[in-house]
């Protein structure tokens, strides 16, 4: 098909040597996307753009940052006072890193939810778990950039942990230290990992892509598409629905920046970095707060290490832990009602992280933390021998006609869904 743009001749003599417009065409113009798409599937271009947003403003204050443990912290308030427009690049690196968090936790939950993670796209939902992992290590990489006093214990805390990994723990917390304590070699390294990881995140990013469009997008019904009928077009359909999505976003974004700069940031780091003053409560950020009570729920430190690795990398196996056939839990009555307890079981673990480990929150702690692993080890792979799911349509158009009342469905009776239960 011939696009307005391919009538330019420059386009054409561009596209003859290297078909940029005509793999942009087919990608993000006549892309055939399934027609039922909810405002839900909108998370993952948002990640995509405020991935761009960190490169972008990482790049600028990179330009005016001065990696050395005596004039880290100066540069940074350097930034914020004396750079023209510095605050604001700033603020949006920062609160951009946590929107970043808040569009890929809601996407990798609406995978959950309908099934996205199923067959054929295993493939794809690992490198969105890889990209998980490249994103946390990016964020606390950043983190103790600032070289303030949370950045600095916070990086403490973090890094001897590695200690626990039997025999090479000690040398590797070394070598990531750059000698026998956190300073200035350790400082150049997290900077330098840190600029890096955001490019390696896009190459990822592009696999993840790349997967997607060979498999095409999963659905709210679950259904594969099996005629052009199910399909429309991704332009304009599903871009206006992404510019209302990021219309959104950035309105939110912008109430953080503009109002709330610092309500989801430590005031302590406004402190220089001190070796020899810890700080009562040492905390990750909140989109670590889970994870950290998963590491405090295990009193052993080699054993929380473990949990607190685990509770992401089980997410690789996700695929085969959950044994039902059916991916959405639209028809999945006992899958869904277990899917709502594990959201508030990862919202819990957060609140737990955010306070002391003592009292009532070590055991809140460890009997949310047995859950979590739990809804993966036993409750998924039950619910798939044992629920009896709801019929599937037929087909997505006629789903979606039946439902908008532009046709009904045929008068035959409902045939039994992939599990074959009716």
């Amino acid at each position: 098909m011939t696009t307005p743009l391919h009538r330019y001749r420059i386009v054409q003599w561009i596209d003859y040597r290297l078909p940029i417009f005509s793999w942009t065409n087919e990608h993000l113009v006549e892309y055939p996307a399934p027609r039922n798409l909810n405002y839900w599937w909108n998370f993952g271009s948002l990640a995509g753009i405020m991935l761009v947003v960190q490169i972008v403003t990482g790049v600028i204050l990179a330009m005016h940052y001065m990696p050395h443990v005596d004039y880290a912290f100066n540069s940074t308030e350097h930034i914020m006072r004396n750079v023209e427009w510095g605050w604001m690049m700033r603020y949006l690196h920062a609160n951009g890193a946590s929107m970043f968090f808040v569009v890929v936790y809601i996407h990798i939950f609406r995978g959950f939810y309908y099934g996205s993670y199923k067959s054929p796209r295993e493939i794809l939902w690992w490198m969105g778990v890889v990209i998980l992992f490249l994103m946390m290590g990016s964020s606390f990489l950043g983190y103790v950039l600032p070289w303030g006093q949370m950045s600095f214990w916070a990086a403490t805390v973090i890094t001897n942990l590695i200690s626990a990994v039997p025999w090479i723990g000690e040398t590797l917390v070394q070598w990531l230290w750059g000698g026998f304590s956190i300073d200035n070699p350790t400082l150049n390294r997290f900077y330098s990992l840190h600029y890096l990881l955001p490019f390696l995140i896009c190459g990822v990013a592009f696999i993840h892509l790349w997967a997607l469009h060979h498999r095409k997008s999963n659905n709210p019904l679950g259904i594969e598409v099996k005629s052009p009928r199910d399909t429309i077009p991704f332009s304009p359909y599903y871009t206006v629905k992404d510019l209302v999505g990021l219309g959104v976003m950035f309105f939110v974004l912008a109430i953080f920046v503009f109002y709330l700069p610092n309500f989801l940031g430590e005031t302590i780091n406004y402190i220089k970095a001190d070796p020899l003053v810890t700080p009562p409560h040492i905390v990750p950020e909140w989109y670590f707060l889970p994870y950290y009570a998963i590491l405090r729920a295990v009193p052993d430190k080699l054993g929380g290490v473990i949990a607190m690795v685990a509770s992401i990398a089980i997410l690789f196996a996700l695929p085969w832990l959950d044994t039902g056939k059916v991916r959405s839990a639209r028809f999945r009555p006992i899958y869904k009602q277990f899917f709502w307890i594990f959201l508030a079981d990862c919202f819990v673990l957060g609140w737990v992280g955010a306070n002391p480990p003592e009292g009532s929150f070590i055991l809140i702690g460890r009997i949310t933390t047995i859950y979590y692993f739990a809804h993966f080890l036993i409750i998924l792979p039950l619910i798939g021998k044992f629920e009896r799911t709801r019929p599937l349509p037929e087909s997505i158009h006629q789903a979606v006609l039946a439902k908008k009342g532009g046709g009904a469905a045929p008068d035959s009776p409902p045939q039994p869904s992939a599990a074959g239960n009716p």
